[in-house]
């Protein structure tokens, strides 16, 4: 049965480490766990069948005995929280009024076969969250994270994911040496490639190499690939946002198998 406590101090330690979470991005690696704020995030998590150690509930919303009173009854624990604690702790400039507290993910081990994507030094924390949101969409099960990624499990991933991390397989902080690993062909999104995205012969399974939004995939990591498409752009454009550009390829890849 769920146990049920009530928080009234700011210096409650439970809060002060929600605090933490929700304004440090990287928090998690040194914490160990990992905040979801929001009754999406924390249903998401209740409908893979992920256990949540803790749950934190602003008190108007506890009292209600609705929606989110029910939903923080899939934690372990529950802590009943003044609703201007929870907001003070909050990251969020409108303040959810629910969040899990979950531990952080072990590191992965890249499965092999899976499609996927792999994620060359992309910075912004909304791209990375928006492609993850794509890749479960859209037939993925894997997205490998090289060194120089936004942190997969950062608050700001997370929402941009809208609970993508928990249908996907998620590796982070890969050298490129552990793409050796796979046993499906990199794909890479060039601006210059010969063949557009429509025109080439596409692998039923791929990774799907996203590189640096100013400076594109590395030069080693080419070197690996062994097909570079092109997404044509008539309206020309110089370049498109690399999650968008993952979205047309993600779509493009489902749209194939389905044939």
């Amino acid at each position: 049965m769920t146990s049920v406590r009530t928080i009234s101090s700011r210096d409650n330690p439970l809060l002060a480490r929600v605090r933490r979470l929700a304004q440090d991005g990287n928090a998690y690696r040194r914490v160990g766990q990992v905040w979801l704020e929001g009754d999406h995030l924390c249903a998401a998590l209740r409908a893979r069948g992920r256990p949540a150690a803790q749950a934190l509930v602003a008190a108007s919303a506890w009292e209600q005995s609705g929606a989110l009173h029910e939903l923080a009854g899939w934690a372990q624990a529950v802590a009943v929280v003044d609703d201007a604690l929870f907001a003070a702790a909050s990251g969020l400039e409108s303040p959810a009024k629910i969040g899990f507290l979950i531990d952080a993910p072990a590191g992965g081990t890249v499965q092999p076969e899976a499609h996927g994507v792999v994620l060359d030094r992309v910075q912004d924390a909304g791209n990375v969250g928006s492609i993850l949101r794509s890749a479960a969409a859209l037939g993925a099960t894997q997205v490998l994270a090289l060194k120089g990624t936004a942190s997969l499990w950062s608050p700001k991933v997370l929402r941009a994911g809208m609970g993508a991390h928990f249908a996907l397989n998620l590796v982070e902080g890969l050298d490129e040496a552990a793409l050796e690993a796979l046993a499906v062909p990199l794909v890479a999104t060039l601006p210059h490639a010969g063949a557009t995205l429509r025109e080439a012969v596409l692998p039923p399974r791929c990774a799907w190499v996203l590189g640096h939004e100013g400076q594109g995939v590395s030069p080693a990591l080419q070197s690996r690939c062994t097909l570079a498409v092109r997404i044509p752009q008539p309206g020309g454009e110089e370049s498109l946002n690399v999650a968008a550009a993952a979205a047309i390829c993600l779509y493009e890849s489902a749209a194939r198998v389905a044939q």
